[in-house]
């Protein structure tokens, strides 16, 4: 089989990394992809191919595809989903056999619309925080409805924002600031609408699945860590580590996620005519026990797509691709029973402008550990290119043999400015030993 991944980030490089051990991929590509991948080598022997496309221009995509003769598109990134890319697929002749490991344009609102997800979740009884929607002409009406709420606010652009659109503000009066400037259009057109919601109280947790729009498979969960200095302190990122399993998670919640949160969610797809094939992103928080939807997203999660494929198990080619026959329920695919830790280096001033073009070194020195390039480019040598730059994914019987693991790998790397967090899964240590 010859599959295309789509996109260039640490996800797609674990993407790559998990599809390239399939003995069923006689040619894998990625598009544009980055240093990572091109590394990556087949069963077969053969090299991954980074391919050159945007991957947002549907042309260039439809080009690569024909020319490769690919059967398969993973997509990694949300933007094409919104935008289309599976029923551009379905629809354009030549590409109708392709099967596209994402969903349509319809099950793609569950993230392109915060608002829509909302609806979605109150409609179907999944459970989420309260919540009320604002336009831009709505700035007094959202004020009053701030005004109903215990601090902290929780303020979400409706549409994509590269993952910095969400303010959680204790203060009222910078709560209200931030409400007028993704009004005004912070965003863009991603704050066209504002969602104002009550601030749910817990930890959060990251739940994935794989569906074919009739069967699921639970993957290792992961909880990630958005803000880039120790202690969640700090502005948003796109997420500077991750950690899986989650202690928490045992059974008994996983069974109420279960039951309360994914079914309900497919029922509610299938029954609004949206037959969702791909993976199913869900941001939980546990609250008392409880969980509670935050968010979702209709792709894998970077970097928690790092630690979850260190755990996962089984071909997951093999599983992609019964999505086409709908026989997922016939593939085995399971979590190892160990721990993955997987800290992001980035660079100095991220997730604000950043200088690029600094040598990478020691990557040569990482023995036991795998490092996913997220920003990084050859030169040569290889350089930086981007805010995050690699995430180094380590694992252990135990959290703690997995974070020193991946904090003594990390070690050997540098680059100037280079600046990473040093509390990763600390916080989930000190839940075991309560």
């Amino acid at each position: 089989m010859r599959i295309l991944v789509l996109g260039s980030g640490g996800r797609e490089h674990a993407l790559a990394w998990k599809l390239s051990q399939s003995p069923l991929v006689s040619d894998l590509f990625v598009g544009p992809g980055n240093p990572g991948t091109s590394s990556l080598t087949l069963t077969n022997g053969k090299q991954v191919q980074n391919v050159a496309l945007f991957t947002n221009d549907f042309q260039s995509i439809e080009n690569v595809l024909l020319q490769n003769a690919i059967d398969m598109l993973v997509v990694g990134p949300e933007e094409p989903l919104v935008m289309g890319i599976a029923d551009f697929c379905k629809h354009r002749k030549g590409l109708e056999n392709v099967l596209v490991i994402g969903p349509d344009s319809h099950g793609a609102r569950l993230e392109g619309s915060k608002d829509h997800a909302k609806a979605f979740m109150t409609c179907c009884g999944i459970p989420t925080a309260p919540y009320r929607t604002f336009t831009a002409g709505q700035y007094v009406q959202a004020c009053r409805y701030l005004d109903s709420l215990e601090p902290p606010y929780v303020l979400k652009a409706d549409g994509l924002a590269a993952g910095k659109g969400v303010l959680v503000e204790p203060d009222p009066v910078r709560a209200r600031q931030g409400l007028k400037e993704m009004m005004e259009g912070k965003f863009g057109e991603a704050g066209n609408k504002v969602v104002v919601e009550q601030f749910l109280r817990g930890t959060e947790m990251s739940v994935f699945i794989l569906t074919d729009g009739s069967h699921y498979k639970l993957l290792p969960e992961a909880k990630d860590y958005k803000r880039i200095g120790e202690n969640d302190q700090g502005p948003n990122t796109g997420g500077m580590g991750a950690v899986s399993p989650v202690p928490f998670a045992d059974a008994d919640f996983m069974k109420k996620v279960e039951e309360r949160i994914i079914k309900p969610t497919l029922q509610g797809l299938a029954t609004r005519g949206c037959d969702y094939q791909g993976f199913l992103f869900f941001g939980l928080i546990n609250c008392n026990t409880d969980p509670y939807v935050i968010e979702y997203n209709v792709r894998m999660g970077d970097p928690e797509t790092e630690s979850v494929m260190m755990r996962l198990q089984g071909d997951l080619a093999v599983a992609c691709y019964s999505l086409k026959t709908k026989t997922l329920d016939k593939v085995t695919l399971t979590s190892a029973n160990c721990y993955s830790v997987t800290v992001v280096a980035a660079s100095g001033g991220y997730p604000g402008s950043v200088t690029k073009g600094y040598p990478i070194r020691g990557l040569d020195q990482v023995k036991e550990a795998t490092v996913f390039h997220m920003g990084t480019l050859t030169a040569p040598p290889l350089v930086t290119a981007g805010g995050r730059v690699l995430a180094v994914s380590a694992t252990g019987s135990t959290l703690l043999s997995a974070r020193e693991q991946a904090y003594r790998q990390l070690s050997a790397i540098s680059f100037k400015d280079m600046v990473y967090r040093k509390d990763i899964g600390k916080d989930l240590m000190d839940i075991n030993k309560q």
